[in-house]
């Protein structure tokens, strides 16, 4: 069942979303050739609880760290520790945050120095995909509008969509019904209402779209070995359209 939000419970959110946009401009200012992961994650938490809040992927499920950070070929769940970043890497930072009860989510694949063209295009791509979801969340859309504009524009511009991972609903729990994901045939699924509240997160390798998962039983690579992308929002749907809760690449 997806739950509605009031336009109160968005308000709280919108807090949250507000933490997590700063805590995310923090990394990306941070994120140069030299810095280790660990030293990322460490900053993240001492920002969000200093604002008050909670990281929310801290002890989640067994996870050891306040941020997923991972690199290159690794799309997502990257556990923060020695790595250190260098000039042509990318680094998908995903960030959760929990205030007075709520969840905000986000993430950012972030480019170390000068990347080359196709891993630009990759990173440009993919963001794109977000922004045209995101629009889709508008009440009376179905959930697959929201899928197809991820895959349509991905595949026109000759990368693969990433199908075994999805987006989610979220509130006061992280993953909250519906499993939103990121191919599919628009006018299928629930029908988004106001006060729907999604996290929609565009994943995508260059290469192939298969995926595995490390020993460690969190970080998920691209199979061929490519580079990954990922970005996400926290977004509502609203009487005046899509509102992003995590809009960490404003200002």
């Amino acid at each position: 069942m997806i739950t509605r939000k009031t336009d109160e419970q968005i308000e709280l959110m919108a807090a949250a979303g507000k933490v997590h946009a700063r805590c995310m401009q923090l990394v990306r200012k941070k994120c140069r050739a030299g810095v280790t992961t660990a030293e990322l994650d460490e900053a993240a938490e001492k920002f969000i609880r200093s604002q008050g809040g909670v990281p929310t992927f801290k002890g989640f499920r067994g996870f050891p760290g306040s941020i997923c950070a991972s690199p290159n070929a690794m799309v997502v769940h990257g556990i923060p520790g020695p790595y250190t970043l260098e000039k042509g890497d990318i680094l998908s930072v995903d960030i959760g945050v929990t205030l007075n009860g709520w969840v905000a989510d986000g993430a950012s694949t972030i480019a170390i120095g000068e990347i080359d063209e196709t891993t630009r295009r990759l990173l440009d791509v993919t963001k794109e995909s977000l922004d045209l979801a995101a629009a889709q969340m508008v009440p009376g859309n179905r959930v697959s509008d929201l899928s197809n504009a991820v895959q349509t524009h991905v595949e026109a511009a000759g990368f693969s969509v990433i199908k075994t991972l999805v987006g989610h609903g979220i509130g006061q729990e992280m993953h909250e019904a519906p499993q939103i994901p990121n191919y599919g045939p628009p006018g299928k699924g629930p029908e988004i209402e106001e006060g729907m509240v999604f996290a929609i997160e565009p994943m995508v390798n260059v290469g192939v779209a298969g995926i595995f998962m490390d020993d460690d039983g969190w970080s998920v690579y691209s199979e061929d070995g490519s580079m990954a992308a990922h970005f996400e929002y926290t977004v509502a749907a609203t009487a005046d359209g899509p509102r992003i809760l995590t809009p960490w690449d404003e200002g």
